[in-house]
């Protein structure tokens, strides 16, 4: 099994990535694509290779969850075989929904490449569809948000718990992970996205991957192995 310290440092290369490609996929690929004016309809059919190079690095993205959630495997079942697999669960469930929105995003390129060939006098009839497909991809989008959310709380309940990091870098992580959940719900209940929610899980990520990537996880022994050797784990 490799050291802590190096599962640390390759989960933080994990998340460097992840934080590098999931701006670039909402705000530079999709950004452009799917919400700006005057909206997807007009807009997607025009940017149909950078729609698919943006389903293809947000299914990367989802993947990373996996790969990250089984890099840690090993060293959090040390100390809590739940809390290890609530997270690989959550990862996995976060990838499933990536796909769901993939399928979601390639519904709205296709619908509007249907409507860049229709007649102007039929443009009226599209948008009972492009509302559908508008609402399922927001509604996998803000669900993402919410699983990664609840995988994150999951992470740095870990990391708090066991002191595998600063436990003031973590608590400041659950707070962040707190926050991106509420900012989740909110659209899901039909209420306007508040963007400041989303801030300070993107700055507690940062510091997060800043430690790791040169500290790693702190290597010690388990508490329980510890204080009563044979103890199972629990």
């Amino acid at each position: 099994m490799r050291a802590a310290k190096s599962v640390g440092r390759i989960i933080g290369v994990l998340f460097l990535v992840q934080m590098a490609v999931a701006p670039l996929v909402n705000f530079v690929l999709l950004g452009p694509a799917i919400t700006a004016p005057p909206g997807f309809l007009a807009n997607a059919a025009a940017s149909s290779a950078q729609v698919n190079a943006a389903v293809f690095l947000s299914l990367v993205t989802g993947a990373l969850w996996v790969g990250i959630a089984i890099t840690a495997l090993p060293v959090f079942r040390q100390y809590s075989h739940a809390m290890a697999l609530w997270f690989l669960a959550l990862g996995v469930i976060g990838f499933s929904g990536v796909v769901v929105e993939g399928f979601a995003v390639r519904s709205m390129l296709a619908l509007s490449q249907e409507f860049a060939q229709a007649d102007a006098a039929d443009a009226g009839l599209f948008q009972p569809a492009a509302a559908l497909v508008r609402s399922l991809r927001n509604s996998a989008h803000y669900t993402n948000l919410l699983v990664s959310g609840g995988a994150l709380f999951v992470l740095y309940s870990v990391l708090f718990r066991f002191a595998l990091i600063p436990r003031a870098l973590s608590a400041l992580g659950l707070v962040a992970a707190v926050l991106l959940i509420a900012g989740a719900m909110i659209p899901l209940f039909g209420h306007r996205t508040v963007m400041l929610l989303f801030t300070p899980i993107g700055l507690s990520q940062l510091a997060l991957v800043s430690w790791l990537m040169i500290k790693g996880f702190e290597e010690r022994p388990h508490p329980l192995r510890a204080e009563t050797p044979g103890a199972e784990l629990p």
